[in-house]
């Protein structure tokens, strides 16, 4: 069974006040969190969660799993690109340059502590909202939406609110405190560089003796630059800022070390040990130097060790990582909330739930996946009243150890996404991917996002056992299109990113190009670049589909398409009419533009003749290579557009 300990909710139950969802049975509870605005859990038990697909249906498989009923893609966080974002060698990174698989800092909870760990950053994305600047004591100056939550002294905190904590001035928050810009790695920074790694007993004659490879590498890119004149045998007279901070990351990278916490740099050179001194006496950092005059000693404070490896950028910089460290007590007091205008902000999911922005601990969002606009017309109930099957690993586990279970293809995100935001709660994937490998059932998995990215290694052990098919749809490449488009979603460079994690897994993955715009994404010239792309990141196989609008995503689409691209609307008139397929003189025209490019990039599928039946009012369209789990000669399946609300 999953276990649901770490939702811990009980004081936000709204069952014991208000009617449970009617006609919905084996409820435990009914909760909201402040985490996900305006959406009520009901968490059941489930009589069954493994469904039969209705005889004469036209998907490729017989059975699906929906651990989830209704859907939690909604972003409701989110801060300033510009916002600073501690990685895991100690360095920062933009949050809006950060991207999926770059290792980052986020902290685990250890009791009633808190311990900085390494963690992955699994989707990222932007939006549009009201966003405010928070400034804190230090000058720390953090723009976030309302909705986005800081770890303070009692807990987490949104920025604004009035039913629901929030930070005022006063709040005392969590984190490693202000970041420091790094160094310019101007000629001056590289001449204390080399200063410092030749003088400090780095190198031999030019041949590094101590340094690791970064290092090395380091100082043969400097001196192929400057040249060995650039290490002369006198220190300089009057150095600069830049010759101070080349030096001490020099110095650091040739005879530095950190043992508890403490950062030491050694050397027997009495001129050198002044000279280090004199830099950390100019850049403000507390020190000390050993009784017998070999080592200068800093402070052990994390914070200094922080500003230590980002002001002077030292190449050995794992030395300095704050991987295991305990956080500190909440120091860093808020001294100021300003309301600002509406503007583009970023945030990302990560493997811990949280990360550091601008030296503050701040929590992520799960990730807002694609296409929302598409879930538009199943209601506001589908978003905002989600059913968790909190027993479906327990339950799936039972119905396939049964005798009679014959082992056919269970299908998974054919109706709603098994890796929504809840997931990231709730976890209940892990279990039901043992669950089918375990019992030998060969499924498949389309999803949207990219919190897939957390389960690739268990789907790489599963598919050693059963048959495995992955899919993931990709829109477009166009930023511009896709910002006003998609603001919520993750980028179309992070889902070529996941579809790359994927395959370099070992494990299939076809592509979905869904929705193609008609006048916006399909030009010859698009689409090959998409496609280029896809096949780029290895994908087994891509399958293009033309925009379909059901009721209620028409009316939204038609909202942005006046909005955005007014001289498209007759033509749009004229393509779909009253229908929720384009016309198919204009999907006849598409695909006879896609056949020669997916050629051209090696993604044509191997068709054999026993096709199955295909889909009213979209014949031609298929299943692509690896989104199921077949051989790659079995036959290719029809796409049914209508169950496929993914899409």
């Amino acid at each position: 069974m999953c276990s649901t300990a770490g939702v811990r909710w009980d004081e936000q139950r709204v069952d014991r006040d208000e009617p449970a969802l009617l006609g919905l049975s084996g409820l435990i509870r009914s909760v909201r969190s402040p985490e996900f605005a305006g959406v009520v859990f009901h968490e059941v038990r489930a009589k069954s969660v493994l469904n039969k697909v209705p005889g004469g249906s036209p998907m490729p498989f017989g059975w699906t799993v929906n651990p989830y009923r209704g859907c939690t893609h909604a972003c409701v966080y989110c801060l300033d690109g510009e916002t600073p974002i501690l990685l895991a060698d100690g360095s920062t990174k933009t949050l809006a340059r950060l991207e999926v698989g770059d290792d980052i800092v986020g902290t685990q909870a250890v009791g009633a502590q808190r311990r900085y760990v390494r963690t992955k950053v699994l989707a990222h994305w932007r939006t549009t909202k009201r966003a405010y600047r928070i400034t804190l004591h230090d000058g720390t100056e953090i723009v976030a939406s309302g909705d986005h939550r800081f770890l303070a002294a009692d807990g987490w905190r949104h920025v604004t609110g009035s039913m629901r904590p929030h930070l005022t001035v006063g709040a005392r928050l969590v984190g490693t405190g202000m970041f420091s810009l790094p160094p310019e790695e101007t000629e001056s920074y590289q001449r204390g560089y080399l200063c410092g790694m030749v003088q400090g007993g780095g190198t031999q004659g030019f041949r590094v003796a101590l340094a690791g490879a970064e290092g090395i590498d380091r100082t043969e890119r400097y001196l192929s630059e400057l040249g060995t004149s650039a290490v002369p045998e006198e220190l300089p007279l009057a150095p600069g800022l830049d010759w101070h901070k080349g030096l001490l990351a020099g110095i650091f990278d040739a005879r530095g070390s950190v043992r508890d916490g403490v950062t030491r740099i050694f050397t027997r050179d009495a001129r050198l040990l002044d000279a280090i001194c004199l830099a950390l006496k100019e850049l403000d950092f507390s020190h000390q130097v050993s009784e017998d005059r070999r080592a200068v000693i800093l402070t052990a404070d994390l914070g200094e060790r922080l500003r230590f490896r980002q002001t002077v950028g030292p190449a050995m910089a794992d030395r300095l990582a704050v991987d295991g460290e305990l956080a500190p007590a909440a120091d860093l007091i808020v001294t100021n909330i300003e309301r600002l205008e509406t503007r583009q902000l970023y945030d990302i999911t990560t493997g811990t739930g949280d990360f550091i922005a601008d030296g503050v601990v701040s929590h992520n969002c799960f990730a807002r996946n694609t296409h929302t606009y598409l879930d538009l017309d199943s209601g506001h109930d589908f978003d905002s009243q989600v059913v968790v099957k909190v027993n479906a690993a327990e339950l799936l586990r039972a119905k396939l150890s049964s005798p009679r279970w014959t082992r056919e293809h269970v299908a998974m995100g054919t109706n709603t996404d098994p890796y929504q935001r809840a997931e990231g709660r709730y976890r209940l994937m892990p279990g039901i991917i043992r669950a089918l490998a375990d019992t030998g059932t060969p499924f498949s998995i389309l999803t949207k996002g990219t919190t897939l990215s957390r389960d690739i290694p268990l789907l790489a052990e599963a598919a050693k056992r059963v048959p495995v098919g992955l899919g993931v749809s990709i829109a477009l490449l166009d930023k511009e299109i896709h910002r006003t488009l998609e603001p919520g979603t993750p980028t179309p460079q992070a889902r070529l990113e996941l579809v790359r994690r994927i395959t370099d897994a070992g494990l299939p993955c076809g592509v979905f190009i869904a929705p193609v715009l008609p006048g916006l994404t399909d030009s010859e010239q698009q689409l090959d670049d998409l496609l280029g792309a896809i096949a780029e990141a290895g994908a087994t196989g891509v399958s293009t589909l033309a925009l379909h609008l059901r009721p209620g995503a028409k009316e939204w689409f038609a909202q942005w398409l006046k909005r955005e691209h007014p001289s498209l609307l007759p033509g749009y008139r004229q393509l779909y009419g009253n229908e929720s397929y384009a016309d198919r003189r204009y999907r006849n025209r598409l695909a006879a533009r896609v056949e020669p490019l997916v050629r051209k990039h090696g993604l044509a599928p191997k068709v054999m003749r026993n096709e199955p039946s295909g889909v009213p009012g979209d014949q031609d369209a298929t299943w692509p290579a690896g989104a199921l789990p077949v051989d790659a000669v079995a036959p290719v399946h029809r796409v049914d557009q209508e169950q496929l609300t993914l899409l």
